[in-house]
């Protein structure tokens, strides 16, 4: 057995984010994450590169770990959270290959060769907030801030593809994440508001 992912697009019911399980190893499925020489207890270790933020990234990593422990513990980027490590709250949400994944299931070594955004990499040159980051200041779509980077970096997915979402398509984009908070309302005029401003 190995793990098997698929991207959903846009859609009602995946929010454009990743999801994977376990299959049966068929042609049908990629195939699992190579294997090194090298080995960390049970688990084989695999030597991945990749870009976090812009920044070129070679790490050994064991074929067990997420990309949510490696960016935090690894990385020491903070800004993905760990909620349920289930997939479900959506706290963990980075952008891989431009598609909003749950970092908490997304296998470490299938980042290998691969673009990985995290809230951090969202800061302008300028250093200036990004619209997003902005808005949900403006807005007060923040109040424990907990789920806020998932929050943010679902929507920065959504409107790289869709620069020009209605409410609708707002909703279904951050349909897997999930705030205790704010009630949604603020969230989704705050990405509203951040993609027209984004148009300037």
């Amino acid at each position: 057995m190995h793990w098997c992912g698929t991207r959903g697009e846009v859609a009602v019911g995946t929010g454009g984010r990743w999801y994977g399980c376990w299959f049966l190893a068929s042609s049908s499925c990629p195939a699992p994450c190579p294997r090194s020489t090298h080995t960390k207890g049970e688990w084989q270790v695999k030597t991945i590169t990749f870009t976090v933020n812009g920044n070129p990234v070679t790490l050994d990593v064991s074929e067990d770990a997420n990309l949510l422990s490696v960016l935090n513990d690894d990385l020491e980027l903070a800004g993905a959270k760990e909620g349920c490590g289930a997939g479900e709250c959506g706290a963990c949400t980075v952008i891989v290959d431009g598609v909003a994944v749950t970092s908490c299931l997304y296998p470490a070594c299938e980042a290998d060769g691969r673009v990985v955004e995290t809230v951090e990499g969202l800061v302008l040159e300028s250093g200036s907030l990004h619209p997003l980051q902005r808005t949900f200041v403006d807005y007060g779509a923040v109040q424990c801030g907990f789920c806020t980077p998932g929050m943010v970096m679902s929507a920065k997915a959504l409107l790289d593809k869709y620069p020009n979402p209605n409410e609708q398509e707002v909703k279904v984009a951050l349909a897997g994440n999930i705030c205790r908070c704010t009630g949604y309302t603020q969230i989704v005029e705050a990405v509203l508001a951040a993609a027209e401003e984004m148009k300037k």
